[in-house]
């Protein structure tokens, strides 16, 4: 009994100094990878981070470019190292970090050589922000969701393209900003055909014209022409329904409502089965 006992005390002390020589190993790695950048100068910081980016590993070049600009928070080098930071972010799908850490060297730096640029990558990751998500997990279209951000994404290329024409950044602004009004136009036109759907005319109407008030030469201005045509005729107002019609006719005559094909509401069969996925009117078969 007495040698079970002396026997199990000395398990007892071997499995705690093991315990403990594995806490104290744990902690001696943590504080030398914690420190192992302390005191680099700033050159060979930056050059590791981006060696790191060059490289594609974005999560290394922002971690090591987080410590760049904690332990030297002044010069060229902590400004380059937070643009190249915040495009490590949106790099690795980390876009909320990203328009922090742009926001952040805007207040800082508003006269900055890359300020545009960095309003450009803005609108990069608010254009990310959900429609990546939406599209490639769930397939869904991003025109029928909050457009809060893509409205915001909307905004900051407006900036680039309105306040720094001559970047070289301006003319993929500009050509962003033209997809995603088509974005906004589409959302609007399928507001309109969901009032439409439901005889609610004067909505769809209304929502029709908005959008080719808003967003003139859209991808979706003969639609909302459509859609006035049909509102214009469930209203009983055949002289502005054959105006539509007409201006239609001219601008694509064939449009598949003049042949009585559109809108191709989703069947009803479609709307309760719930493995069949989101569509739209506007979709193709």
């Amino acid at each position: 009994m007495t040698q079970r006992s002396a026997s199990s005390r000395l398990l007892i002390q071997f499995l705690s100094i093991a315990l403990a020589v594995a806490v104290a190993g744990t902690g001696c790695s943590k504080f030398t990878k914690k420190d192992e950048d302390e005191g680099v100068p700033v050159e060979e910081l930056y050059q590791k981070a981006h060696k790191s980016m060059t490289h594609g590993n974005w999560s290394a070049g922002e971690a090591t470019f987080k410590r760049l600009v904690a332990q030297y928070p002044y010069g060229p080098y902590t400004e380059q190292a937070l643009v190249e930071s915040a495009y490590a972010q949106y790099k690795s799908g980390k876009q909320d970090d990203a328009i922090s850490t742009i926001d952040r060297f805007i207040r800082t730096y508003p006269t900055h050589k890359n300020i545009a640029y960095m309003y450009y990558l803005r609108g990069l990751s608010n254009s990310n922000r959900d429609t990546v998500f939406l599209q490639q997990v769930w397939s869904l279209d991003a025109s029928r969701r909050d457009l809060a951000t893509p409205l915001q994404a909307f905004n900051d290329f407006s900036i680039v393209a309105d306040r720094y024409p001559n970047s070289r950044y301006a003319e993929d602004a500009r050509k962003r900003m033209r997809g995603l009004r088509d974005m906004f136009a589409r959302h609007e036109l399928d507001t309109a055909l969901y009032y439409l759907r439901r005889t609610a005319y004067v909505a769809a109407a209304s929502r029709a014209k908005f959008l080719l008030e808003t967003y003139p030469q859209s991808q979706y201005q003969n639609d909302a022409v459509a859609t006035l045509a049909a509102a214009y005729t469930g209203l009983g107002n055949e002289a502005l329904a054959a105006d539509a019609k007409r201006v239609l006719q001219q601008n694509q005559p064939d449009h598949p409502y003049l042949t009585g094909k559109w809108p191709d509401y989703p069947s009803n069969w479609r709307k309760l089965n719930p493995f069949a996925g989101e569509k739209s009117a506007l979709d193709n078969d």
